[in-house]
């Protein structure tokens, strides 16, 4: 039996409008738009709103999270190693559950449109697997809505305290997705050990890798190029994902080859719309084919004040960062935003192309979109409206995000339920 859903009168990407029908979680047509479309599923009047691909967050840290509860001033000290034991301090009293604040978080996400996630899970000698275990319960609370990866994250390192490869060892059989790691070389000072580890776990649990690479300059690229090597050596293209890649943004001589070699060996990119020192070139890697996507990262949480669960809204922060203002370029920062993410997360997905700026309408491609009132793709990152339709594996979803004890900040809480 097939399951459809047509989705009537509405404009991808701004374009002229069309009905969309979907079939078995794919796009099976894309036609003109008639005024009275028939099929044999379900139908959603579209009523000539912009649709677009399913927001995607590939970057993300539920297991941090405090979006919804009560703001809490910064205390952490500055750098990353006085934020890693900031939360470290926290993490067990805070006013929720690490589950709790996870799911929240979630449905937030949903609401907001995104149906694709990748969260790293902390995996350390002081939390174990508990935090892992909280993503994995909140994972399949929403599994009917959205889909979500996690990756076993050892943001202490790999090699400076006892029994963390094990437990990395062991978050992978229980069920993360990806083997994080973390600058090899300014936190464990031993970049060998660090990615031995890394992707000897990667090999016994036939897994992707999704490393943080903070390190800046010459030391990142360095660090860079020992990922490479790792990847070339051992058949693992298109199953490696740096995240934040900082060192190419510095603009030394050697970003031009790192850029190349990314994109002959698929290894993906996502982060984070950092600002001065942290954009990266996003023109750049998208002519050289390398996928790239972004995420939400920490939201209020003990390392960061930022982060509302609204995927649109870092839209407008990364074309902000990246001194975006023509439609072309605001647009590829939506496309990042949305098939960008998708596209690291299923790299049977084709990347991020300039010559075809509007992706996710082909058929054949994920029945996976948002709908929202607006004018034009740059309009709907500059207004991020609220009113929003999601539509994931081919069905419309919605999330109730009226949690006990959560409540969404500011104007993203307007109206909802």
């Amino acid at each position: 039996m097939v399951d459809s859903l047509l989705i009537a009168d509405v404009r991808p990407w701004g374009g002229p409008p069309v009905d969309l029908l979907l079939e078995n979680e794919t796009v099976a047509a894309v036609s003109v738009a008639t005024g009275s479309p028939t099929g044999p599923g379900e139908r959603v009047d579209g009523a000539g709103r912009l649709i677009l691909p399913a927001l995607s967050d590939v970057h993300l840290h539920l297991d941090s999270t405090r979006l919804g509860l009560p703001f809490r001033a910064q205390t952490g000290l500055p750098g990353r190693w006085g934020r890693i034991m900031n939360d470290r301090e926290h993490w067990r009293s805070a006013e929720r559950s690490v589950t709790e604040r996870a799911a929240f978080t979630l449905a937030v996400a949903v609401a907001n449109g995104a149906t694709r996630i990748r969260s790293h899970a902390q995996v350390d000698a002081d939390s174990g697997l508990a935090k892992l275990e909280a993503e994995l319960a909140a994972r399949e609370r929403y599994d009917d809505v959205c889909d979500v990866e996690i990756v076993a994250f050892p943001q202490v390192g790999l090699l400076l305290e006892p029994g963390v490869v094990d437990l990395m060892d062991a978050a992978l059989s229980a069920g993360a997705d990806l083997v994080g790691g973390m600058d090899p070389c300014e936190l464990d000072r031993d970049p060998v050990r660090h990615l031995d580890a890394v992707f000897g776990l990667a090999e016994k649990h036939r897994v992707g890798v999704d490393i943080h690479l903070h390190e800046a300059g010459e030391l990142g690229l360095f660090t860079l190029s020992l990922i490479i090597e790792r990847v070339r050596a051992l058949g693992m293209a298109g199953l490696a994902t740096i995240s934040h890649a900082r060192c190419l943004t510095s603009g030394l001589s050697g970003v031009p080859a790192a850029i190349e070699q990314l994109a002959e060996l698929d290894i993906a990119l996502t982060h984070a719309a950092g600002a001065q020192g942290w954009a990266l070139p996003l023109l750049d890697l998208a002519a050289a084919g390398v996928r790239v996507g972004v995420g939400m990262d920490g939201q209020r949480d003990y390392w960061s004040p930022y982060g509302n669960g609204d995927m649109l809204d870092r839209a407008w922060q990364l074309a902000f960062v990246n001194g975006f203002g023509s439609d072309e370029h605001v647009e590829h920062a939506l496309a990042v935003a949305t098939w960008g993410g998708a596209s690291v997360i299923d790299r049977g997905l084709r990347p991020l192309d300039r010559s075809e700026p509007h992706p996710g309408f082909a058929v054949g491609d994920p029945a996976e979109f948002f709908l929202v009132d607006a004018d034009s793709p740059t309009s709907a990152v500059m207004d991020r409206p609220a009113d929003r339709t999601v539509i994931h594996r081919g069905r419309v979803v919605s999330v109730d995000t009226a949690l006990d004890g959560f409540e969404i900040p500011g104007r993203w809480g307007r109206g909802r339920s």
